[in-house]
C-alpha cells in the first residue's frame, strides 16, 4: 500500500460539502451512532476517487470507554467509516438499489494514533465494481500523513 495519499488532496477543498449527512443516508442505511460519514467533500467518478471528512469530537460514544482518560479512535471504526464510503461510491456507480455489506479487509495498517479533535480525511479508490462485489483501496489521512489504509471488499446483500 502507499505511503502517500491515493489522491492529490491539494485539488480538493475540504471545506466544501458535495453530499450532506441527509444525502448520504439516501444511499447508506447506517443510522445513529453507526452512521460514520458526516459529509462527502469530493465525489469524482472520472478520477475514480471519493473523499470524506470526519471530525472527531469528545461527545462520541467511543470516547468514554476506549482508553479512558486518553480516548483513541478505534481502528475498527476507521474500517467501518472507510467501508461506508466505499458502499456510497458503489451505490452511486451502480445506480441500482443494491445494498452492499462489508465483505472483508486486507492489508490493513494503522499508522498513526487518532484522537479527539483530529480531522480524518478518508479516501476510497475503486479497483473493481460489479453488481455483486466491489474492491477498494482506502486510506485515512491525518495532518497530511497516512493514518490508516486497507483494501476493502464489499458484497451485495440479498434482498
Amino acid at each position: 500500500m502507499a505511503n502517500r495519499p491515493l489522491y492529490d488532496l491539494e485539488s480538493v477543498d475540504l471545506e466544501v460539502t458535495e453530499f450532506t449527512t441527509e444525502q448520504i443516508q439516501n444511499f447508506n442505511p447506517q443510522r445513529f451512532e453507526f452512521a460514520q460519514l458526516e459529509r462527502i467533500t469530493a465525489y469524482r467518478p472520472d478520477d475514480k476517487i471519493i473523499v470524506a471528512c470526519r471530525d472527531l469530537t469528545e461527545d462520541e460514544f467511543w470516547t468514554r470507554g476506549h482508553m479512558p482518560g486518553r480516548p483513541i479512535f478505534p481502528g475498527v471504526m476507521m474500517l467501518e467509516t472507510a467501508a461506508q464510503l466505499c458502499s456510497f461510491y458503489t451505490r452511486m456507480h451502480i445506480g441500482e438499489d443494491i445494498l452492499y455489506g462489508f465483505g472483508g479487509a486486507d492489508k490493513v495498517r494503522f499508522r498513526r494514533m487518532v484522537t479527539v479533535g483530529d480531522r480524518l480525511v478518508f479516501l476510497a479508490k475503486p479497483e473493481t465494481i460489479t453488481p455483486r462485489r466491489s474492491l477498494f483501496q482506502t486510506q485515512a489521512i491525518l495532518d497530511g500523513k497516512v493514518a490508516f489504509e486497507a483494501e476493502i471488499l464489499g458484497i451485495a446483500l440479498p434482498n
